[in-house]
């Protein structure tokens, strides 16, 4: 259940005001508590019939695959100079595109993670998307691995985070 904000009476209200203005915000919350599990219950299993034949067929669309997306750090543990943002695009273009040339999704961003001393970095960072069919998971984790691995040696990184879902797709 959402947590509710806490009401504090504005101090200009004194006496019966004050006393009528607490009722009330009292009143509204109980029927906010009380309307919230009820909200929540008609997005269960009692929604209409239409509703989960539409989410079947919109489920049904697609084949299943694995969405895989590696986040790459830019930042050197080792003091060296971060990795270019050139240096990142040939990384792909020689470990990555080999091993994945039916496409890939790459995104740039900024991260931040706590390192071995306990100190936070903050680093521009690179997120990079694999898509695949499900039945080719064994096959593709190795190369997911190596690319993995490769950066890490490559650009002296302590790692290359990996996240993984089930989905499906359809192009």
């Amino acid at each position: 259940m959402p947590r509710l904000p806490r009401f504090t009476a504005p101090k200009s209200l004194t006496g019966p005001k004050k006393h009528t203005a607490l009722t009330a915000t009292a009143a509204a919350l109980t029927v906010l508590a009380a309307g919230t599990p009820v909200a929540y219950a008609t997005l269960g299993d009692g929604a209409p019939a239409a509703s989960h034949t539409t989410a079947r067929a919109f489920a049904s669309r697609g084949e299943a695959y694995i969405e895989t997306r590696l986040l790459f750090g830019t930042e050197r543990p080792d003091g060296g100079p971060d990795v270019t943002y050139r240096q990142f695009l040939a990384f792909v273009d020689e470990e990555v595109t080999p091993r994945f040339p039916n496409g890939l999704t790459i995104q740039e961003g900024r991260g931040q993670w706590r390192d071995s001393n306990g100190v936070i970095e903050r680093e521009r960072s690179y997120e990079l998307t694999l898509l695949y069919p499900a039945s080719e998971a064994r096959v593709r984790d190795a190369r997911i691995e190596r690319i993995r691995d490769a950066y890490e040696k490559t650009y002296a990184q302590d790692s290359v985070a990996r996240i993984e879902e089930r989905t499906t797709a359809d192009f």
